[in-house]
């Protein structure tokens, strides 16, 4: 990346993440952030009047989500490249956010140690998928263009995708505080069930409230999860001993599992 100056564009929707992302590039002096968008359309609007040499782009975002954000982008401005940053971790999502072009698509839990180097690979015109997305390190492979779409089938032929949706997800957070806590685990849920997972949620009446609330504020329509039991939820006073515990959360994930989309269904549960 040595050289000319790099013109970034961050479109994200929650402004903490952006300012992390902002502290994270101003690390490589040649990399700028010419401007952030908060929703989808805006994103659209600023490449074509600004065409950024790199788009970082969230999938769900406010107005028109990133997938479909970025497919306007290649036409308005082809130049600007392309690297997701989401939280969500379907292997779907992010076959399909390279197949209409991205040069990337990084975990936002792993973007600490790999927003950098996926940068780096994206602008120099390789592909980079998050390790712990992928399984698979796919970042020695050359991203190719639209005339080499056959490769990267054969580079996918290598991730069998019933491998990928059958595979355990086991993810561990903390957080410095309740409202930290709160927010983490909202996103988390809003992102699940963008993605068509179902979610069961064990809390304390005082946080499960708490993320009631932060959905709405984030525009996912609770009572219809509710409804179409895609969003499970259960207080922490109402398990008794471990066992009665883990029958419960048992059936709960098996409900939640009726209700999930795709041929291989998630649960998702917090």
């Amino acid at each position: 990346m040595e050289g000319s100056t790099i013109c970034i564009l961050v479109v994200d929707d929650y402004e903490p993440w952006r300012r992390f992302v902002s502290t994270r590039l101003h690390k490589q002096p040649e990399l700028q952030v010419m401007g952030e968008a908060l929703d989808g359309l805006e994103a659209v609007r600023k490449a074509q009047q600004l065409h950024p040499d790199l788009i970082l782009l969230d999938i769900g975002l406010p107005s028109l989500n990133g997938i479909e954000a970025a497919r306007r982008i290649r036409e308005l401005s082809p130049k600007s490249k392309i690297l997701f940053i989401s939280e969500n971790r379907s292997w779907d999502i992010a076959e399909e956010a390279l197949r209409i072009g991205a040069g990337g698509y990084v975990v936002k839990s792993d973007a600490a140690g790999e927003l950098l180097p996926a940068v780096e690979a994206v602008l120099r015109g390789k592909r980079y998928v998050s390790a712990s997305l992928a399984g698979h390190d796919l970042n020695d492979h050359k991203d190719e263009r639209a005339a080499d779409r056959p490769h990267r089938e054969k580079v996918f032929a290598r991730l069998p995708p019933q491998n990928l949706a059958t595979r355990p997800c086991h993810k561990v957070e903390f957080y410095s505080d309740d409202t930290s806590f709160v927010d983490g685990f909202a996103r988390f849920i809003k992102s699940a069930l963008k993605a068509g997972q179902a979610v069961v949620v064990v809390a304390t009446e005082s946080h499960r409230v708490s993320l009631l609330q932060r959905l709405e504020a984030y525009g996912v329509d609770v009572s219809v999860a509710v409804e179409r039991k895609r969003y499970i939820q259960l207080d922490v006073p109402d398990t008794h001993s471990p066992i009665q515990f883990a029958k419960l959360v048992n059936d709960l994930v098996v409900e939640a599992s009726k209700a999930a989309d795709g041929e291989h269904p998630r649960v998702a549960a917090g």
